[in-house]
């Protein structure tokens, strides 16, 4: 989560006497990577994932499950065995990295080295996933599990939700009344960026999701658990004052948004111009994918009526003045700013032909000065608009002992602020002193209970990415119906209910695409490629039509569809994204066993977007109302919750059945290493 550097972080008060300092300097660290590596070419397709742990500690006499507060213990410990390991891991497995988040249960883990485009990289995933959440496990308490889950259903009730127990008052950082200050990891980074997002903001953060009404739900619904007796901060006050609302769950944290887990993947592109396009593609993806990957329904014991984390770690480090969100006329801030800097992605960036001005049709406020330097330094105007958008934010967090840098050898100051815009999508320039290229982060999903679920996104993602370049489809819409379909991906039952815009022919113009009869994608020279069982690196620009381009109106260009038809295909033209990764693979060479794993986790997100199989969101749901415990009353109990999780870990491991959830041959946590869990 961004720079963990070491060093003395300045309140806000100090800090954002540097905020042009380091914009300045950010710019300039910027433009010497641009000049430096804006030619970069033929850098392979190399990935990797991002699995984020909530450690729990799980009571079966008491019938409780508090999360463990031991991170800073179990990364020591994992840190220190990383040479004994070496000769325990698979030979197809690299020593993993585990690494520390914003909340103290949680763990990071990425893999040891990236993988490459070969096809038993590829699969190799899940191994690796399995290995890392075995390690992890190995070298915890025997009462404590590593449990990939999107939120704890638990976190901010009254009474004990940690281990060890820890009282709210006193949350200096947050001013929380539910959250107590030492949930968060101690480095200094962490409570100073805390502390100078609500500084910044003026008061605390507020966030209310819309409860779900049950049969015995009291209505209205004016939480209990909320203290209004507390008079400790300025903002204990705000719950009385309007910041909670009635019918919703109050949450008032950072912590309740940063302390989420997700799954995050990252690839290297063959250069800029090819992470530009890959960047755009994936925006219209990104809303689709988390409606498909749902998996937080229970907020502060309650259940919510949404699906998802977004909106919520949205609001968490919602660090705008009331002037930049509107609320007041601007006097002291310079922007009206209409997203948290944790929110979607609001431009297109290639300079591909297909990337119509029509698309960026949403008020995306930008520093004029910072665009005009990176135009009058060669950078062109979309990259420009791009950057000097994500420099309308102050930096957070800021290191006295860092203010000053060497700009050609550093990118911290770029990294300040580029690092802490917390979009779905993430372009990302190579790192100073790094043989690593330009790269694109792929951010929306939630994290799934199993590393079988979690490795079929992961893979389905990465193909989707060939298939995009190589078949040079155009997912283009308008950012207003990405960030239309972005709400709706958060609505309760929205992957087996909803409808979302979503382009009605993905076919370059002047290229007809595999659907229209060719088996092979075409490159930018009409010839098509020798097929190949390595996915392959870098794919040309899409040519521009000789005889230019008879647009169709920007409204004809896509229609609502539901995920069956997005996934699965409509019509006779579009062919639905699981369809265009299977003629993706029909232009490799890949050997009957190796297809047929990967056609089996292809199978399980097919089963998935067409509601065969439940979200995880879905299937919490259904498994908290009809727990013996549960009273209609939408209360998510401590026995309920013990009950969930305890059932959580058991499927990811193998030994209970879930087949709303998981397909029928599902062998979790006992597959053999290398091979895939059904």
């Amino acid at each position: 989560m961004g720079l963990l550097a070491l060093g003395t972080p300045l309140p806000w008060n100090e800090a954002k006497r540097y905020a042009d300092h380091v914009r300045y300097h950010g710019i300039t660290q910027f433009l010497h990577t641009w000049n430096r590596l804006k030619e970069r070419q033929g850098d392979e397709l190399l990935w990797g994932d991002e699995i984020e742990y909530m450690v729990v500690v799980l009571e079966d006499a008491a019938k409780s499950a508090r999360l463990s507060l031991r991170q800073t213990e179990i990364l020591d410990k994992l840190s220190r065995i990383v040479d004994n390991i070496s000769s325990e891991c698979p030979k197809s497995i690299s020593v993993p990295t585990f690494h520390p988040e914003y909340g103290r249960y949680m763990l990071e883990s990425t893999p040891g080295s990236p993988y490459t485009g070969s096809i038993p990289d590829i699969l190799s995933v899940e191994a690796n996933m399995r290995y890392r959440r075995n390690l992890a496990r190995k070298h915890l308490k025997s009462n404590e599990v590593p449990l990939t889950l999107t939120s704890f259903p638990l976190l901010g009730i009254p009474g004990q939700f940690t281990e060890p127990y820890y009282d709210p008052v006193g949350a200096i950082s947050s001013h929380s009344l539910f959250l107590p200050q030492e949930i968060t990891n101690p480095h200094a980074r962490f409570p100073t960026l805390t502390a100078n997002i609500r500084q910044r903001r003026g008061s605390k953060v507020a966030i209310n999701l819309p409860l779900f009404v049950d049969a015995k739900t009291p209505q209205p619904f004016v939480d209990p658990a909320i203290p209004w007796e507390r008079d400790i901060y300025p903002e204990d006050s705000d719950a009385k004052n309007g910041a909670a609302l009635a019918d919703h769950i109050y949450l008032d944290a950072m912590g309740f948004g940063m302390g989420c887990c997700c799954l995050q993947l990252t690839f290297q592109a063959c250069n800029i111009d090819e992470a530009r396009r890959m960047y755009d593609a994936l925006i219209p993806i990104s809303p689709i994918l988390l409606a498909l990957t749902a998996a937080s329904p229970v907020w502060r014991g309650y259940l919510a009526d949404v699906d998802c984390r977004w909106n919520v770690i949205a609001g968490s480090v919602d660090d705008r003045t009331d002037e930049e969100r509107g609320l007041k006329p601007l006097r002291n801030s310079r922007f009206r700013i209409p997203k948290s800097r944790y929110d979607s992605v609001s431009l297109y960036i290639s300079n591909d032909w297909k990337n119509r001005p029509d698309y960026n049709d949403i008020y995306t406020p930008y520093d004029e000065a910072i665009f005009n330097r990176l135009k009058d330094n060669g950078v062109d105007s979309l990259l420009a608009k791009h950057i000097s958008h994500l420099f309308i934010r102050d930096p957070l967090v800021v290191f006295t002992e860092t203010i000053d840098q060497d700009d050609k050898s550093s990118t911290d100051h770029f990294e300040n602020i580029q690092s802490t815009n917390w979009q779905t999508i993430r372009f990302k320039p190579p790192p100073a002193n790094s043989p690593i290229g330009w790269r694109v982060e792929f951010r929306s999903m939630e994290v799934q209970m199993t590393d079988f679920e979690n490795a079929a996104f992961a893979v389905f993602v990465v193909l989707l990415t060939r298939a995009i370049l190589s078949f040079h489809l155009n997912f283009y819409i308008p950012i207003s119906k990405v960030d239309e379909n972005m709400a709706r991906a958060q609505l309760r039952g929205a992957s087996a209910l909803g409808k979302f815009y979503f382009r009605k022919n993905v076919h370059t113009q002047g290229n007809s695409g595999p659907s229209s009869g060719s088996a092979s994608p075409v490159n930018g020279n009409g010839s098509h490629p020798v097929k190949e069982k390595k996915l392959r690196n870098c794919f040309p620009a899409p040519p521009h039509p000789e005889n230019g381009i008879n647009h169709e109106p920007v409204e004809s260009e896509y229609e609502e569809m539901s995920m069956k038809e997005i996934m699965t295909g409509k019509g006779t033209n579009f062919p639905g994204l699981l369809g265009l990764v299977s003629e993706y693979l029909d232009t490799l060479d890949i050997p009957t066993d190796e297809l047929r794993k990967i056609n089996a986790y292809l199978d399980f997100i097919r089963l998935r977007s067409t509601g065969q199989l439940q979200t995880p969101a879905s299937w919490i749901r259904d498994f908290v109302r009809s727990h013996p415990d549960y009273k209609q009353d939408s209360v998510v109990s401590q026995a309920i919750n013990y009950d969930l999780l305890v059932a959580v870990d058991e499927i990811e491991r193998g030994v209970r059945s879930a087949p709303s959830l998981l397909p029928k041959k599902y062998r979790g946590g006992h597959a053999d290493q290398g091979s895939i869990g059904i």
